[in-house]
This record gives C-alpha cells, structure tokens and sequence, in this order.
C-alpha cells in the first residue's frame, strides 16, 4: 500500500483547522529537520504535528484515515532500523507527553511517551528501583521507543524487557478508538469498540495454539531475544484479547497504535557491583567460558572481538589489561556481578572467583568493585562506537546492525561473521555485544550513495541473512526489525506465521495508515530504498551519526532545532538546490544559528564529540564584516563603560512604567529585529552595583574575579534578598579569615563570553589578553587560585586561554580558575559557623557547572544553607545564555518548560543557582526569586 499515498494537502489542511497553525508545521526547515533520525534510511514528511494529548492524536488518526495519509509517530528518533520516518504525516510525541506517576513506592509507573528512560529512572532512584530494560541509549531514547521497539539492553535479558514488565497502556487505535487496557472493563470496551479486532484475536489464538508446529516454532523464535515481526509470544502468553492486545503493541513500532500511556512493573536497583575484563586467546576459549560465567551469576557478559580490541588499544584511558596485548586472535568478555548489598556481593563474588580461576586466561582477573576502575573497564565497551563511527571515512555511514543465535553456536557465527567481513571488504568491521545472550551487535561503514557500494551491501545482507537464519537465530535481537530487515520477516517465521502477522496488521489498521513499509514489507529490496547520504559540510560535524543523544540536552529543543537537526540541515542545504535551498538558507539564521544557546551541552551527550554550539559561533563570526570585527574590539577596550552605559540604561528603566517599556520594546523589535532590541515584556532586571575596586593584599589567599554580569544586573529580590553574589563572597572570605586580591584594571575585564558566543574573535582576543595581564599578576604568575561568582564566566575563564597564543597561552594554562561555589565549598565552609537554616530549597545547576564538574560543589553548599535540597530531576541549560533569553524569549521559556512544571508541585522555601543570568532566566520560568546560593551561604553564616 505504500506507493498509494500521495501529497495530501486537504489532509493537512484539516488537521491545521481542527489543531491550530501552530501545532501543524509544513516549512522546508521544519519538515526536514524531522525527517532525520538514528538510521540510514531518509523520508521527507509532509507535515510535522506536534500532538498534546491522546484525543488530538484520534482526531489525528481519523483524518489521516479519511485522507489516506500515512502517520508515523516520533519521539527522541534514536531508532536505527528506520521505523521513525514518513513521506506522510510524523506526529510528534516527544514534547507535551511528558508525565509521570509512580504507584506503589515504586513497584510501578505509569508513564506518558516523551519521557527518556533516563528521566525515568532519576525519579525512581528515590525508591531503590529502575525501569527493567537498560538500552545504551537510555540518555535519550524515550520511554514511546522502548516499548514500540520491545528494548532490552545489556542486563535486561528476556526477562526484564518492556514485553516482560508491562502492565497494561492506554492505546489510540487507527480508527481513533482510545483504550485504557488496564480498566475493569477494558475487554468489554474492545468487544463493544472493536468488534473485528476482538473476534480475530480470538481467532488467530485459537489458530496458533491449535497448531504444535506454530507453537514450536513462536516458542523457539522467542526463547531468544527477538524484535522480528510482530510478538506472536503473546497469544501463547495470555489469554483474553484485550491482554493480546497489550502485549503485541508492545514491539510493534507505531504500526498498530499510539501508546499514549503505559504502566510499567519496576525492578530493583542493585547498587553494589563488581566488574572484570577477561582477556582469552582465542575466540572458542571465550564462548566456552559463557556456561561457568552464567552460571557463577554474571549479570552482564558483554564480548569483544579481535578487532574491537584493536580498536580499544587507541583509547588513551584503556586499562593496561587491554593495551599490553599482542592482538592475534584475542577476545575479551567483559564481565559484571550485581548485588543488593555488600554482603550479597561478597557471596557471589565468592562463587565467582572459583569460576574464574578455572578458565584459562591471559592473566589473572581481579574484580574491582571501586566505581572509577569499573567506569574504566566500561569505558572500553561503551567507547567502541564512539571509536569507530568518528574515525569512519567522511561520507560513510555508521551502519550498527544486532543479531541473534542460540549461545550453543555462537563461537561458529562470530567466526562466519567475520568470514563475511574479509570476503565483503569491511576490513574496518568490529564485532561486539551481549554474549550472555547471543547477541551480537557490529558495525560496518559502508558508501550508501556509491552504486558499487550499495551492490556490495545487498550482497553483504543476503549472506548475513542465510549465515543468521541457517544458525536458527533472529535477524533482530534488540534494534526492531524497521525498514531494514523487513523483507526477511516471512522468511525468517516461514509464511504461516507472517500470513498471520499480516492479518494481525489488517485487523488493527485495515487501510495500512500507521508507518506503512515498517515492519512487514512484500517489496523484496525495501531495505535498499529511501537510503540516507551524507554529503561533506563541515569537519566540524562531519562525523555526526544523526543519533540524537544530544537533544535531550539542548535548550532550543522546544522551540526551533537541535543540535542533530542543526547538523542535518546543514546537509540538507548542501544537497538542495533551487528554491529549496533558498528557503533553507534564509530559514538557518533563525532557526539554528540565532536560538543556538551555544552552552555546548551538546558534546556531553553526544558519542563522536562534536561540539555544536562552537560550529554556531563559527557561523555568527562568519556573519559579522571588517568593522563589525573593529566594533568587537573597541568594545573590549572599554569594556568599563559599556558597563556603566547598560547599567544607566537599566536606571532609566526602572522608571518607566511595565506596559510603556515592554510597547517601547516591541516597536523596537520590529524596526531593527530581535537580535538587536531586547524583548522587555517580561520586564527587565534592575541594575547591578559597580564591581569592588582592585586591592593587592600581601596575604591574600585567592585572587577574585567579581564578574561583569553582577555589575550590569542586580540581585534578585524578596524576602531572602540579599547584595549580590560578589558582595557575598567577599562577606564569606572576612568571616573565614581570608584575604583577597582583586587585580588591577577589573572594571573593563570579562570572561570574554559576549564575544566568543557571539563570533566577535578579534575582540575575544583583545579581552584574552588583557583579563591574561591582570590575573598572571595578581595571581603571583599562578601562584593563587582565582575565583569567579558567576559560574559561566569561571567556565568562560577557563576556555579564555584558546584565545591566548605563544608565551601567554602558556602562562595561562599555568592558572587555577575555580567558580566560588568551588572555593566556597573547599576553602570556606570549614572555616565557617552556620548559624541557621532554611527548612528547603530548590537548586537550579547550571549548563557551565556541567562543564567544569562542580554541580555536586552546588548541590553541597545548598545543603548547608537548608535542610531538604530538592535538584529538579528535569533540569537543564535555562536558555537564558548571557543576554539571548532577553532577546529571544522564547528560547528560555521552551528550555524551563519541563523543570517549570515539575517545580509548579514542589512546595520548598527558597530557589537557588550560582550564575546571575541563569537566576534571571529561571524567575521568569517559575515566577519565583532565583537567588545565588552564596548570597544565602552568606546570611546563614552572619552574626
């Protein structure tokens, strides 16, 4: 049915009425930075729907029915296998079903689609449980993915997976029908709704269950972990349709419903670990070893193959198990023992060194349980595809695929696996993945849009087919099975059970309307179709894999792009032409360059270390001629009257009235742009007091850098007002009995940020060398630490010595710059006496703390100043980025939406940061007084 479907704007058109414009987006840009996800395959959608509930969603449906469009819903788009594009309709479900109930201290959640898996599991961590299935991808695939895909992961096994630890989901049927299949009388409803779909579930169970061979046949197919085709597991499972029902949406990958809500069983936490890498011979002397580890009570065996190892031995924080190897025909099976307490450890670490002294190993194994010398055994695993998707040749694609065989034979299809590499030419290939149960994950790289290369894939995938299927094992292990591995579906079950898989697709979506392609495909070279190149843009960004692990991160994420759609359109517009690429090109400045928050949060999450936010400075310095570059450096030279200009400026602000300023504002947006005119609706901020005059003190323990941010805004106010952060450190450093130096000529210095996230370079580096003269001196040339009250200035400090070149840079790097709350925490507190406490506050990190390592230091100087410290588990970058919240407001209001609502039902007594902007930010998400939590530290320790 796919090539039934054509441009459908009447389609579109309705659903624009009956949503609202707004929710409805059809833009060249829009269209096309959804169209990509974690795959190699590439539609374009005709219209992107941000949908907000489970009845916009039916009303989706139906038209869509009506109209014969096809729909395709997409949360975080981590999928691999290409289950998340459309040339229809892609309905967004990552943004407004975000929330979360947690039922029976823990035992339970009912949770809404757009949640990440790790968000889930914060929350959970109160109650000592976690979500049973562990994907690697937890940091941003979504809870609507988990459960579409069936996902298991590195511990789950069989027995933890979203199939297993359902409980029942409320569903959106194609016909539109909604169904709580967790009520009382969810089978009545289906009976009466849905008569067919009750009546042939009915039927398929008894066909199935009448049969041994098909019974066999579901049994052994799924004894294994298996995402191939539809969970024909369930009709032996259970019994009543309505449970059928639940269990074979689970897996399904949007092709039979929209799971608005599920409600998931929990499993517990098993804090205590220990962990070893084994390191064999040969590859038969590590699969040999599989039955003694499981039976020793491994809850994670993962193998790495020969050239895996090799690849690891270029990681410079490999452990010397790996990098002292001669690699011949090594493999290595990295193995961890979980428990609930230290005793229970001990116990099973017992039995497991009389298993392990019985293998024939390279060198002993110890069993570390210290979490840095587990994280670095981690590491190595979770590192190789990093390695191998950023080395891989510019162009290629990052081709990860997952198999399945019975663990007896797994020896013999790693061996053939990679007989298929050498006589295919992916010479580059690694083999790694979860031996415990057969699984095996690889990656190959090849050229998608090379004629040559593509026969070569074809051939490549027939032989991986036959090697796969002649073991008895599953083409899909954990991935789904998508558009990639949709043509082998009948093959795989053989075609009475993919008869009944596609009688199972027309009972549910009679008009094939739900991600038609995906699944279930007669068309014998789908998964050659619709493939993604990935033309040359940038080196910068070149190596992207399009996975999304950064979005999660992103403070635009909810207004206009990511840092992943950013990138991607950027390839779009190379490979446009036309109109096409007209329309992109003016709709990038907006979109991608100007609400780019560039706190690259983004290189944080994301697995190849591309740094988006420095890509988008690039572009904002590209932007800027000669004498705008001229202007950035004459700024820098008077830095201290610029100052002292806004600072008046906010004077004379302050009395005018609210509505006059915010009209004055507006007018001003509209005649030279909102990158040029702040946006005073929201009011603007009172201004600051002048930084504190220089001193050179023959005793002073710290050098202070009172950041230019405290000068130009004010604190915040109300009842635990107080002066202002540099006011307060200042406080904080008498009553400990510290001096302090504060250099010569602070007045006209900054961090240099304005300048750097704005591509003013030639300006950073006037403001580099003379922030370099003042601190080198008054540090004593390195000898004192300096510390900044603003934590994005600390961080942009750090970073300022990029600027530096030579001698200078040099010297810089000889510098400690800390963020007082650091100096605070360390140097302070164990000089000072608190002398009384707040009942609760709630602590806003910053993006720069992420940066350096100090939200703990945060965290910890709240936690004196009150008694309960609430981190919001949804927190993230404010938006707010300097000055660019005040100029695009709606980039602050999209990043806060979620810790915003989720503060709304917490009652606390006060709210804290450590950076003046992002204090600013905040108050106007919440409505509440944002303070500096040296500000409190410093009332809580006064006389």
């Amino acid at each position: 049915m796919t090539g039934a479907f054509i441009e459908n704007d009447a389609a579109v058109s309705d659903l624009r009425t009956l949503a609202g414009g707004d929710a409805v987006r059809t833009s060249a840009t829009d269209t096309a930075a959804m169209a990509h996800d974690a795959s190699h395959y590439l539609l374009h959608p005709q219209a992107v729907y941000t949908a907000r509930d489970a009845a916009e969603v039916a009303d989706a449906l139906r038209i869509a029915r009506r109209h014969r469009l096809p729909v395709t819903f997409r949360s975080a788009g981590t999928s691999l296998s290409g289950q998340a594009s459309t040339a229809g309709l892609l309905v967004d479900t990552r943004r407004h079903f975000s929330a979360m109930e947690v039922l029976d201290d823990g035992g339970r959640v009912r949770l809404q689609p757009g949640l990440t898996l790790r968000q889930v599991n914060a929350r959970l961590a109160a109650y000592g449980r976690r979500l049973g299935p562990d994907p690697a991808s937890e940091t941003a695939c979504t809870i609507g993915g988990v459960v579409a895909n069936n996902s298991s992961g590195m511990s789950c096994g069989t027995r933890d997976t979203a199939y297993r630890t359902i409980e029942s989901m409320v569903l959106v049927l194609p016909s539109g029908t909604v169904l709580d299949t967790g009520d009382a009388d969810a089978e009545a409803q289906l009976r009466a709704y849905e008569p067919e779909l009750h009546a042939g579930l009915i039927r398929l169970r008894d066909r199935i269950r009448s049969s041994s061979a098909l019974r066999q046949t579901i049994e052994h197919q799924f004894s294994m972990k298996n995402t191939m085709g539809y969970g024909l597991n369930a009709f032996l499972d259970v019994t009543d349709p309505v449970d059928i029902l639940t269990r074979l949406v689970v897996g399904s990958e949007g092709t039979l419903g929209f799971v608005a809500e599920v409600t998931m069983r929990t499993v517990p936490v098993l804090p205590h670990a220990a962990t070893t890498l084994l390191v064999f011979d040969s590859l038969p002397r590590a699969t040999d070893a599989l039955e003694s580890l499981v039976a020793s009570g491994a809850r994670a065996i993962e193998l790495l193959d020969a050239s895996s190892l090799r690849v690891a031995q270029n990681d410079p924080g490999a452990p010397d198990a790996i990098t002292g190897i001669d690699v011949a025909e090594h493999t290595a099976l990295l193995v961890e023992y979980q428990a609930g307490s230290i005793g229970e450890l001990d116990e099973i670490t017992g039995s497991a060194r009389r298993a392990l002294d019985g293998l024939r190993l390279d060198a002993p194994a110890a069993l570390p349980r210290d979490a840095a010398a587990r994280a670095q055994l981690w590491r190595v695993r979770k590192g190789l595809y990093t390695a191998v998707a950023g080395a891989r040749p510019v162009g290629s694609t990052a081709l990860l695929e997952d198999v399945v065989v019975p663990v007896p034979v797994l020896t013999e299809t790693v061996n053939e696996l990679i007989g298929l590499f050498d006589r295919h030419g992916y010479t580059d290939a690694v083999i790694f993945g979860h031996a415990k149960d057969g699984n095996l994950h690889f990656m190959i790289n090849p050229m998608l849009g090379d004629a040559r290369e593509l026969a070569r894939y074809r051939a490549f995938t027939d032989d991986l087919v036959d090697l796969v299927l002649g073991r008895d094992g599953s083409l899909k292990a954990e991935h789904g099975t998508g558009r990639i591995m949709a043509p082998f579906v009948r093959r795989q079950f053989g075609d009475d059970l993919y008869e009944i898989m596609r009688e199972i697709k027309r009972l549910f979506d009679p008009d094939e309307v739900l991600n038609p392609g995906v699944l279930l495909n007669d068309d014998p070279d789908a998964h050659l179709k619709n493939l993604k190149t990935l033309p040359v843009v940038d080196p910068a960004v070149d190596s992207c894999v399009e996975c999304g692990y950064c979005e999660p991160v992103c403070p635009s994420r909810n207004t206009t792009t990511t840092p992943r759609q950013r990138i991607v359109l950027m390839r779009e517009i190379a490979a446009a032409s036309g109109e096409r690429r007209r329309q992109l090109e003016e709709e990038y400045e907006y979109a991608a360059v100007d609400t780019c928050a560039a706190d690259s949060l983004c290189v944080s999450a994301c697995p190849v270390n591309i740094d988006t936010g420095t890509v988008m400075k690039g572009m904002r310095a590209q932007q800027h001629g000669s004498a705008a570059q001229r202007a950035g450096v004459t700024a820098a030279r008077h830095w201290g009257r610029a100052v002292d200009g806004v600072r008046a400026g906010l004077k004379v602000s302050e009395a005018i009235p609210d509505p006059l300023l915010a009209r004055a504002s507006s007018a001003g947006r509209r005649a030279f742009g909102p990158g040029m005119v702040p946006d005073a609706g929201g009011g603007l901020p009172k201004a600051g007091r002048r930084r504190p005059a220089p001193r050179r003190p023959a005793g002073a323990s710290v050098v202070f850098f009172p950041a230019c941010i405290g000068a130009i805004f004010g604190p915040a106010g109300g009842e635990l007002a107080g002066a202002g952060s540099s006011s307060a450190f200042l406080k904080l450093c008498e009553r400990a009995g510290l001096e302090v130096a504060i250099p010569e000529g602070i007045a006209n210095m900054c961090c240099g940020t304005p300048w750097a996230s704005k591509g003013f370079t030639r300006g950073y580096a006037e403001m580099a060398r003379q922030v370099f003269a003042g601190l080198w001196e008054a540090s004593r040339f390195g000898e004192l630490p300096v510390a900044c009250d603003a934590s994005s200035c600390a961080h942009g400090l750090e970073g300022i010595g990029d600027a530096l070149s030579g001698e200078e840079g040099e010297r810089f790097a000889r510098l400690t710059i800390v963020d007082a709350v650091t100096f605070a925490r360390e140097s302070l507190l164990p000089r000072l006496r608190v002398r009384r406490r707040l009942p609760s506050l709630a602590v806003h990190p910053t993006c720069s703390s992420v940066h350096m390592g100090t939200v703990d230091d945060v965290r910890a100087v709240a936690g004196v100043v009150a008694d309960d410290v609430v981190v919001p588990t949804s927190w993230g970058c404010c938006g707010f980025a300097g000055d660019r919240g005040l100029f695009y407001p709606e980039l602050t209001e999209g990043a806060t939406e979620a810790e915003a609502a989720e503060l709304a039902g917490v009652d606390v007594t006060g709210y804290v940061s450590s950076n003046r902007t992002c204090e600013m930010g905040m108050a106007r998400a919440t409505g509440e007084e944002y303070h500096h939590v040296l500000e409190l530290l410093d009332t809580a320790t006064s006389e």
